[in-house]
């Protein structure tokens, strides 16, 4: 038996019949190629698969695409148009929030979530919104300025900028 479903992925429309016990992981990396969610722990502890589900980072490990039917889900893939950054992204980047690079997705929407409902956090809320994702790379020292960066660009009106070639640009 499969389950029709019909969401929005990165503001378009998507039909498909899925299994019951389809994860929205799964179904995001396998059918729609978006693989910018990473299957981490499986038991939502690490936040690798972290989407934004209307507006709200969800462990998409935990969810079933079924359950997601009618929702709004935004990837990191969906974040800037490609070719650009996100602020938030370019904050984690000159910030150096970015180590393996397996958590940041995860960071990067939670980031973006946390900053929609908190313009100037402290370093106390930055580290609560951020709880529960998982960088085994970091003390998140970086993390944090990367929010506090991304927050002060926010409030600048900062919007997606091209990308650098920086090895290109050193090269010259």
């Amino acid at each position: 038996m499969r389950v029709p479903i019909a969401l929005h992925v990165n503001g378009v429309e998507r039909q498909a019949e899925v299994e019951p016990r389809t994860l929205l992981v799964q179904y995001l990396r396998e059918d729609l190629a978006l693989t910018g969610a990473h299957i981490g722990c499986e038991t939502s502890q690490c936040g690798a698969c972290t989407v934004l589900m209307d507006g709200q980072p969800v462990k998409s490990c935990t969810i079933l695409a079924a359950q997601a039917d009618g929702a709004s889900i935004t990837t990191i893939e969906g974040l800037a148009p490609i070719g650009t950054l996100h602020p938030v992204q370019q904050a984690f980047w000159d910030e150096h929030g970015v180590q393996c690079g397996f958590c940041t997705p995860g960071m990067v929407l939670s980031t973006v979530a946390l900053l929609a409902g908190a313009a100037d956090p402290s370093d106390e809320t930055i580290r609560h919104g951020l709880e529960g994702n998982i960088c085994r790379c970091t003390g998140y020292h970086n993390i944090v300025l990367s929010v506090k960066a991304a927050a002060r660009a926010a409030a600048a009106g900062a919007e997606a900028q091209p990308v650098v070639d920086r090895n290109a640009a050193l090269a010259r």
